[in-house]
């Protein structure tokens, strides 16, 4: 087995792999926690952890991300009262995605603990198994946690409720701000949201840019069914596959179209014998 391997959207699966690893200590270092995190780790932890083992989290309690919802501190604290001992930093500016079992494996990732970066996200990053490698990233990573404020588990308690209304004084003063200018954002907003459409397209027509799409996901998955195509071209473009939303650019028509324009990329490749269909699925055919 090779010392690193290159993780891509997948990653998620190699970290629970590693979480599943664990036996004495997992340390994760990441600037972004939510409860959606907190349970992927929880649901991933053996016994030997959550009886006898030592977590290490180092993360970026700053007020800010907690307002934006980036970093949830009650998750932060579900997640230390599930197990026996815990160390706990708070670094400003951390911005490493590090997560390592023990001193066997490592991933450093541009993922964070949260749903965009396990399940939304394009992620990348590498698996490290080698020994010297993994021993010298915990080590670095430590180094970095001594930067940073311990954090005890009566002071996350007390910072959580701190935390809360500083959030909910947030909100409020969104919705102040919304009340009076919702109309004008709005607007921007559309014209935004219309010009990086047409961005993305380069003024060409929509199955040229999914055409693209197809060849990528069909290198990367191995054959796929249409349906699964759909799934994974829906979720890379949600700006231009809204079943909710008939839009029209420059005269041009997008979002409930966006499958037409699927099947006419597919249409597209296989006269270019690029792909084929066969056995329900598309294929990648060799250049």
């Amino acid at each position: 087995m090779s010392s690193f391997r290159m993780l891509g959207r997948d990653w998620k699966d190699h970290l629970g792999d590693l979480i599943r690893g664990s036996s004495q200590e997992l340390l994760i270092a990441t600037p972004y926690i939510s409860a959606d995190g907190v349970d992927f780790v929880r649901s991933n932890l053996p016994h030997t952890m959550t009886e006898s083992g030592r977590l290490v989290l180092l993360t970026d309690l700053s007020p800010m991300p907690i307002c934006q919802g980036s970093t949830d501190p009650s998750a932060v604290r579900s997640l230390a009262e599930g197990l026996p001992v815990v160390e706990m930093f708070h670094l400003p500016k951390l911005h490493a995605k590090v997560y390592v079992s023990d001193t066997k494996r490592a991933i450093v990732t541009s993922g964070n603990l949260t749903r965009g970066g396990l399940d939304i996200n394009y992620e990348y990053g590498t698996g490290i198994n080698d020994p010297s490698a993994v021993a010298q990233i915990r080590s670095e990573i430590l180094d970095y946690s001594n930067l940073g404020a311990p954090v005890s588990l009566r002071r996350l308690l007390q910072y959580c409720e701190i935390a809360e209304k500083v959030r909910e004084s947030f909100r409020t003063q969104l919705s102040k701000i919304a009340s009076v200018a919702q109309g004008e954002f709005r607007k921007s907003l559309q014209m935004a949201e219309d010009e990086l459409i047409k961005l993305r397209l380069a003024d060409g027509p929509m199955h040229a840019l999914f055409s693209k799409a197809v060849l990528f996901f069909l290198k990367r998955n191995g054959p796929l069914k249409t349906i699964q195509i759909h799934k994974l071209i829906e979720d890379a473009y949600p700006d231009l596959c809204d079943n909710a939303v008939d839009r029209v650019i420059d005269g041009k028509r997008y979002g409930k179209l966006w499958k037409h324009a699927v099947r006419t990329a597919q249409q597209h490749l296989k006269e270019k014998r690029l792909v084929e269909y066969s056995s329900g699925r598309w294929h990648l055919l060799p250049e």
